[in-house]
Order: C-alpha cells, then sequence, then structure tokens
C-alpha cells in the first residue's frame, strides 16, 4: 500500500474513533443516548479537539445545573443531551477558537431529579438512583445495602407521582430480602421514592 493511500485510510479511522457517540446511561441501549438528560450532580468529560488547554476531565455539573471551562464559564448543562451541551460550547468557544470540535461524554450519571429513584428511611445507606429500566426494588435494595435493624421492612410503601395524582404501592421488602419472596420485587418508574418505616418497639 502506498504511503500516501495508506495515510488517508487512517485518518479516516481517526475521524471516526472521534466520532463516537458517547455511552448510553445504564440499560438504556443506544438510543437512550441521544435521549438522556443530563443533571446536576453528573460528571462529565469535555473533549476539545487539537485544544487539550480547553478540554476537562471529571467535570461535575454544578447544582444550579451549570459547568464551567476556559474561555466559557457558566454554561448551562442540566435538562440537555450530551451532544446540545457540546454544541453549545462550540458555539462559544467560536469567538476564540477556529472550527472548534467538542464532545462531551458522561463519566456517571445522576441525571434529572424527576428521572431518580429515592430509597429513604430505615434502609442501611438512604440514596437515589438514576432510573434505568428494567429496574426493580431489589435492584434498589442491594445498592441500598438491605435494612436497618430497626426496620418495619413488611410496612414499605413505593410512592408513585404521576402528574398531580399519587399512588402508594405497598410492598413487603422483609419477605423479599429474608424470605426470597419474589412476587414483591416490584419494578420501580422513574421518580419512584421507598419509603422504609421505623418498627415500633
Amino acid at each position: 500500500m502506498r504511503p500516501a493511500r495508506h495515510a488517508a485510510i487512517l485518518l479516516l479511522c481517526l475521524q471516526a474513533a472521534c466520532a463516537t457517540p458517547p455511552s448510553a446511561p445504564p440499560g438504556n441501549g443506544a438510543d437512550a443516548a441521544a435521549e438522556y438528560l443530563l443533571g446536576p450532580g453528573d460528571t462529565l468529560t469535555v473533549f476539545v479537539h487539537r485544544s487539550p488547554e480547553l478540554s476537562a476531565t471529571d467535570l461535575p455539573i454544578r447544582p444550579d445545573g451549570r459547568v464551567s471551562l476556559p474561555l466559557v464559564p457558566d454554561v448551562n448543562a442540566a435538562g440537555r443531551t450530551p451532544t446540545a451541551l457540546a454544541r453549545e460550547i462550540e458555539t462559544r468557544l467560536r469567538a476564540y477558537v477556529r472550527e472548534p470540535n467538542v464532545t462531551v461524554m458522561v463519566r456517571s450519571f445522576q441525571g434529572q431529579p424527576n428521572q431518580q429513584i429515592r430509597v429513604i428511611g430505615e434502609a442501611a445507606q438512604p440514596m437515589s438512583v438514576p432510573y434505568r429500566e428494567g429496574i426493580t426494588v431489589l435492584d434498589v435494595m442491594i445498592g441500598a445495602r438491605g435494612l436497618t435493624r430497626y426496620a418495619a421492612g413488611n410496612r414499605a410503601t413505593i410512592i408513585r407521582r404521576s402528574g398531580t395524582h399519587t399512588t402508594t404501592i405497598p410492598v413487603r421488602l422483609s419477605d423479599l430480602l429474608r424470605e426470597g419472596d419474589v412476587t414483591q420485587d416490584v419494578a420501580l418508574a422513574p421518580g419512584d421514592t421507598l419509603v422504609i418505616p421505623q418498627g415500633w418497639f
């Protein structure tokens, strides 16, 4: 293969690698990569092609929903897709950089508040996790490290909101975790809150 042709093929491969989209949020597949909306607490890598001094790794989205980069302070990130954020950064960088090419990759996911699942009360580790397709009560309880010794697990409830309507779903966590009753392994929805009360002694 002639050197010029070899160099051209290598250049095309490198361009294809740079164009690879960011990883999808856990469990949502490739289509969700374009739809995932960034939220406070997400951690990003922002890569500015041929400008490493303008790039950033482990860049957190602040509680106000913004990120700051060299030359580009206070960019609204929350509520945008990674691609939309990359285009906004490119637009703002054009005042300083000729034809900027920006890629935004999500390193850790938190997501929008209405897409999170919260575990509160007598969990060993109360927490919030981003919703993913197929997530169940057992999944979040493994993440929450089970129940405390004071938990009334069989009186737990899932609070589910849909607009102005609220539904309460009982779930017998003790039976699920200690007896293996998989009928209690309820599928969760975005925005659900799992409430684990304290037992009476």
